[in-house]
């Protein structure tokens, strides 16, 4: 079992904040936000579903808590055009840090890059919500296994 800086599980610790959050700390919502954690790239439902079948999480009970944890800010849920919901975890030492996702539109690979920055010139007249960073950057294009 993986341990935490302060030497307590990492389950104990996604109980604990459940809880801070006034969530019950149930174990598939706890097992939903650990296989969202440990995820490299955006996750689908049927991703997690299937992750978590092994374990006794019905499809119908992953999506109710990917839905409660998106609700209380602990996983963002994204949609990147192709009528697909997308979860992953919020990084807790930066909760406002946003990064744009690549689709592959030949195979429907989604990557994250966390490096990439989007700057809008001083001066331009964008939308309110762009000011408020309240929009998702995505590029799409086809990644280099299908190229």
């Amino acid at each position: 079992m993986t341990r935490t800086t302060d030497g307590t599980s990492r389950r104990d610790a996604i109980r604990r904040e459940l809880r801070e959050l006034g969530l019950r700390a149930t174990v598939a919502r706890v097992a939903v936000l650990e296989v969202l954690r440990e995820a490299k790239t955006p996750l689908t439902h049927a991703d997690v579903a299937e992750q978590l079948d092994v374990v006794g999480c019905d499809r119908a009970t992953v999506f109710r808590n990917l839905v409660a944890l998106a609700e209380a800010g602990l996983v963002n849920r994204t949609d990147l055009g192709d009528h697909t919901w997308r979860f992953e975890a919020v990084d807790r030492d930066q909760p406002d840090h946003e990064h744009p996702h690549f689709l592959c539109t030949s195979c429907g690979t989604v990557a994250c890059i966390p490096g990439l920055e989007v700057r809008i010139p001083r001066g331009r007249r964008v939308p309110k919500a762009v000011k408020t960073r309240s929009v998702q950057v995505q590029i799409k294009g086809v990644c280099d296994d299908c190229s």
